[in-house]
This record gives C-alpha cells, structure tokens and sequence, in this order.
C-alpha cells in the first residue's frame, strides 16, 4: 500500500498517573465494597442460620403435635374400649426408689407410682390427664413401702380401658425391677386398702444378728444353730394375738386404742446361705401394722437373742410404760402379700368376679424375688453393713430406762438406721 493512503501513524498507550488523593479515595472505595460485601455475607448466613432453626423449631412443634395428635387418636380409639375397675398385681426392688407413693410436685424423689402412672398412661390404659390426678381413675394401693422397700405382692387398684395384651404393653413401658405379674377384675366399689383383711411380710436378715454380744459382729462365718431358732421362735410366738404396740411406733399413746395391734402369726423359717453370708427370714402376717412396728418387734428379740436385755420386757413392752424399743434397719424388709379373704368369700364365687388369689402368679413371684429382691438385699448388706452398724448402736439402750431416757436413746440411734423412716407398712395412714 502506498504510504501517502496509510492513516495517521497510531499513538502509543500512556498509563494514566493518579494523584495520590485519588489512590486513597479509590482504596476507600474498595474497603467499603469489601467491607459491606462481607457484612451482606454475614447477614445472609446469619438469616440463613435463624431460618434453619425456625424451620427445626417448627419441626420440633409439628412432631409434638403429631406426638399428641397420635396420643388422642389412641386415647379416642381407647374410649370405645370397656373401661373396667380391676387390680393389678406388682412386684418391685425398691432401691433407689423414694417408697411407693407418689409425690405430688416433688419430681426430684422418684417413687414406684411415678413409672407406674408413665407406663399406664404410654400403654393407652389411661387418659394422659388421669396420670396428673390419679383420684380420676380411682387409684389405691394396697399399702405404702417407704425408702428403699421392696414388694413381692403388692396390689393396686384402678379403672382402666380394658385392652388385649394389656401386661405385656404395660410391662413395655416399665423398667425390668418393676412387674406387673397379674391382673384381676374387681367390683366396681372396690378399694385395695379398705377391702384388705390382712398383710404379710417378710423380713430378711443375716443371721449372726442373733450371734451372743460378745462375739465379733462382722464374723461372717457364724452358722444359726437349731437351739437358737428354736429360741428366736419361742419369743417371735409371743407376739401373736391382740397386743398394745405404743411402744413399736412413734405418736402413740399407751391410751390410744388404735395402739391395739392383732397379730396372725410370726416366725423365722430355716437359714440359707448365700454368697458365703447365711441369711434367714422372718415372716409376720396382721391385720395391719403402724410406722415402724415390725422393725421394732424383731429389734427387740434380737436384744433378747443377744443379751442385752431379759425375756420379761417383751411383756413389759405391751404395758403402759414408755420402753426403750430398738428398730432394725430397712434393710431386708418385703410386703409379700395382701389377703382379701371376706371379699373373696363375699364375691369370689359370684359368677362374675374372680377371687383375689395368686397361685398361678406364683412363679412369677419367686422368680422375681430370686433375680431382683433377694440379690438386693444380700450385696447392700455385704457392701453397706447396715445390719453390723444397727448392731452396734444397741449397747447405747437403756431397756429400763424412763420416757424421757427412751426417747434420747431413740434419738441417738436414728442416724444409724440406712432406711430411716416408715417400716412400709405404715397402712392406716393413707
């Protein structure tokens, strides 16, 4: 091409200089960008966050209304159910269990009614709203267990949706030291405790609680020998009968008739031994007994067994005068059963009711003392000693102390007593 048609020759590309001023304003302008980007970023992930927790509260809300929308649907599909009056018969380990009562706004004190009630109500045999206030189903127990008590045969009574299968569902919902091992129906007025002629329990102990006084209390090697039981008999037999028992319990007067207390039978049944240790229990049938009174009748013939004080106090102690009365720890004490003998008699054979009687629970019964009770009470003894302190808090009696002395020696003697409190059999006092 000819150079004259060429253009003008092109210009070379200068970089523009920037003032200083301008820099900065322009590293400013920069910063803010960054900065309000990072701050948009912030918001968003922040917005991000609340949206998600919005969206698992909602979540939370939306399971805890389907949870109660299934529960009512139970409950509607439940109402077409019978609902029948009956009684239930439990077994339980009361270690670690506050008794069986419930407390009522004390939820840091577990009893065996508070899983019962949660289980009942889990299994759809009750409304959730009968399990906050159990009077609406008619709950009874048969008798309270204080501290650490446990029941081979307790009964409850209650108005329930009468459901296939209903032990096995309640069972589910139970933990394996609570059972409920049978189920009878009843008449509709029927109350556990007030229909009850009798109770039976027991009471397991190491068996060198009767050992002399002067002999090593821990000697765990002591076997019971036949005289002896024989003698532990001979003074548990005085018990039978119709006795004044204000000196076996707390708040009574001698005056007081219902200090008055009958006795059906009492007695030490062969020992046995386990884990090295021989054991025996006492077995005590009555029509009902107060606060305490069993630990203080086998208290008082261990002190007798032992030495420390004569036969003759046992008759002393039915008698107006205060007597200082020892009571055995809690340890090893079981309610094995409850007796309903003019109920069944009354409406046993009626057609319509069965009678309150367990013979075909007894395995269940058995086996459950084996696996859950027994084993209990043998290593808490082993590893506790309840029984070697109790013991060595009896040479502090004055068995022929006053009132007042009596009752500064069973002061003293409360600190060492594991299971302080009711002896579970506290039955007249619901």
């Amino acid at each position: 091409m000819d150079a004259s048609r060429r253009g003008p020759a092109p210009r070379s590309f200068r970089v523009p200089t920037w003032s200083r001023p301008a820099r900065w304003r322009c590293f400013a302008m920069a910063e803010g960008l960054r900065v309000a980007a990072a701050s948009q970023a912030k918001r968003l992930k922040s917005s991000s966050t609340n949206c998600e927790e919005i969206e698992k509260q909602e979540e939370n809300g939306h399971q805890a209304k389907r949870f109660k929308r299934d529960q009512e649907d139970v409950e509607d599909q439940n109402k077409k159910l019978p609902k029948r009056k009956i009684v239930l018969l439990m077994a339980y380990s009361g270690k670690g269990y506050h008794g069986m009562q419930r407390n009522v706004g004390c939820p840091q004190f577990k009893t065996i009614e508070d899983d019962l009630v949660s289980a009942l109500v889990q299994a759809g045999c009750i409304p959730e709203n009968h399990g906050e206030d159990m009077k609406k189903m008619s709950f009874q127990r048969c008798a309270r267990t204080d501290k650490g008590v446990s029941a081979a045969g307790q009964i409850v009574s209650l108005k329930v949706w009468l459901m296939d299968n209903i032990l096995e569902k309640i069972n589910n919902h139970l933990p394996s030291d609570i059972r409920i091992l049978g189920l009878k129906r009843v008449t509709g007025g029927f109350n556990s405790k007030n229909k009850c002629d009798a109770r039976t329990y027991s009471y397991m102990l190491p068996t060198f609680a009767f050992a002399p006084k002067d002999l090593d209390p821990q000697d765990e090697t002591y076997r019971l020998s036949q005289e002896t039981l024989e003698k532990v008999n001979r003074l548990l037999a005085c018990y039978k009968g119709t006795h004044n028992f204000h000196n076996f319990t707390s708040q009574k007067k001698a005056k007081d008739p219902s200090a008055n207390r009958y006795i059906m039978e009492m007695f030490c049944e062969e020992p046995f031994v386990r884990e090295g240790l021989e054991f025996a229990v006492i077995k005590v049938k009555g029509q009902s007994f107060m606060m305490h009174q069993i630990r203080k009748m086998i208290g008082l013939v261990i002190a007798v067994v032992k030495g420390y004080t004569a036969e003759s106090i046992m008759e002393r102690s039915w008698g107006e005068e205060k007597v200082d009365v020892p009571k055995a720890p809690g340890l090893g004490l079981v309610l094995e059963r409850v007796h309903f003998e003019k109920y069944n008699k009354r409406f046993g054979n009626d057609g319509l009711h069965e009678p309150l009687e367990w013979v075909e629970e007894e395995e269940k019964i058995a086996a459950f003392k084996e696996e859950h009770i027994y084993p209990t009470i043998i290593n808490t003894e082993q590893e506790e000693k309840s029984m070697v302190n109790w013991m060595n808090t009896l040479s502090i009696h004055d068995f022929n102390s006053t009132a007042t002395g009596a009752q500064a020696n069973d002061g003293s003697s409360k600190n060492n007593n594991e299971l302080d409190g009711s002896d579970g059999c506290d039955d007249d006092s619901d």
